[in-house]
């Protein structure tokens, strides 16, 4: 697990993006949102969750540097908002072990 929290130390997106994300994590439901986030692939711990989130939001960030015609930064900042708020409970949960 030491690898992904390298990964989520050295994710680096823009401010605005992250801005939005922040904004957005206080609304964050996991029950609700992470099944409509990852269109329905919950898994029951964060750290089995991450992975999924990360793949999808590295797939965003390519297709938003490309300028892909699909990118949605709706989306993006979903998933965003889902994967910072994942990796906080993960990050707490590893904490307390």
């Amino acid at each position: 697990m030491h690898d992904l929290s390298t990964t989520l130390t050295n994710l680096r997106r823009p401010r605005l993006l992250l801005r939005a994300a922040r904004m957005g994590m206080a609304s964050y439901n996991r029950g609700r949102d992470l099944k409509r986030i990852t269109r329905g692939d919950v898994a029951d711990s964060s750290g089995r969750v991450l992975p999924r989130l990360l793949a999808l939001e590295e797939d965003l960030e390519h297709r938003r540097c490309s300028g892909d015609a699909g990118y949605s930064p709706a989306r993006h900042v979903d998933i965003l908002i889902a994967l910072m708020a994942e990796a906080r409970l993960w990050l707490r949960t590893t904490a307390a072990a």
